[in-house]
Formats: structure tokens, sequence, C-alpha cells
């Protein structure tokens, strides 16, 4: 309502109406008759727990290879958990027409530009520096003094200016040695898959 009132929320479109103070405050007024409760209790795991259920839907696709059983240019068949079953073999396979499985399964993938995972904490990406500032004018502690290094112990650049012969991509250096060193044995780079 104060940003409302002071003229810094915007409504646009269908919400054109909310810009009225009277329409915008009885919007809001079965809202403030709602008690919300935010129920939170620690986990049972412990931290380890969260981010371990956390990782495993944070970097994974829609569907995993080992739920598909068959495609072709007509249909996709993949196994499915039915959870309305409570006893019993509860996986069942589906079959889709291929362009429906592929519009089921774009729905899962973000547009450009969101992310899956956001962080708001006060290290989070966004707004770390002007955080950090905050934190060190409130604690009146002075920012660590630049160090003047020298130009042979700087570190190179992690890009290459030249493309990569083989693909055009960016380069990369992926370790450095000194004269007289002897670099690490490796395989040499896999092309990547078509």
């Amino acid at each position: 309502m104060a940003l409302h009132h002071a003229g810094q929320l915007a409504c646009f479109g269908e919400l054109r109406d909310l810009a009225d103070t009277k329409v915008f405050a009885r919007y809001l007024a079965p809202l403030r008759k709602t008690e919300w409760v935010v129920y939170a209790k620690p986990p049972f795991g412990g931290p380890e727990a969260v981010l371990a259920y956390l990782g495993r839907y944070t970097h994974r696709v829609a569907i995993s290879n080992h739920r598909l059983v068959s495609a072709d240019a007509e249909t996709v068949a993949f196994r499915w958990k039915d959870y309305r079953i409570k006893r019993g073999d509860r996986m069942k396979v589906m079959r889709l027409a291929t362009g429906k499985f592929i519009r089921r399964f774009l729905i899962h993938v973000l547009p450009s530009g969101f992310h899956r995972i956001r962080h708001y904490g006060l290290l989070a990406p966004g707004a770390c520096k002007r955080n950090v500032e905050a934190i060190r004018r409130l604690l009146a502690a002075e920012a660590p003094a630049a160090t003047e290094a020298s130009t042979a112990d700087q570190a190179p650049s992690l890009t290459l200016k030249e493309p990569c012969p083989e693909c055009g991509g960016a380069m990369r250096i992926v370790e450095t040695f000194r004269r007289g060193e002897r670099p690490v044995t490796r395989a040499p780079p896999r092309k990547a898959a078509a």
C-alpha cells in the first residue's frame, strides 16, 4: 500500500484498474483477512540431508533416460509412477505422440535468463558487492587494501583470444606450468557428440 501511495507501483494490461487507490485497497482486503502462517521446522537429517534432497532436483532434466522405453517418429513411450496406487506395481508406461511429448518436455525448460535456483542471501551474486559494502559501513570496517602483485606472479587470463582450431569456440587455460616442470599427462579432449 505504501508503494502504491508513493506512486512506485505501476499497473499495466489487465491490472491497469488497480492504479486507482480504492480499487487497489478492495483488491487487497481479502488478503488482509487471511491468516498467513509460515510452517517451518528443522530438517530431520540436518543441512546435509536438505542439500542432498535439493541436489537431486536442481541439475537434472525433466525426464531421465532410464525412464524412456522407446521413441520413433510417431510416438514416445516412457515409464511413469501412478501415485494413486498405494500398493503393488505403481510404474506404468505412457505412449504419447512425439509432438505432444516434446511440448510436455519443453514446459519444464526454463526460458532464457531464468535460473532454476536463486540464492537470496547476503552474498547472492546480484547484490553481493553492495551488501558487503553496507556491512563494512555498519561495522565501521575498512576494505582490505589491494595488494600490488608483480606481473610475473599474476595468473594469466582464463580465456585465450585465439579460437579453438577444431570447433571455433573460446579456448580456456586448464593448466599452467613453469619452465622445467613436466605437464601432467592427460588424455586428448573428446570430440563433442553431435
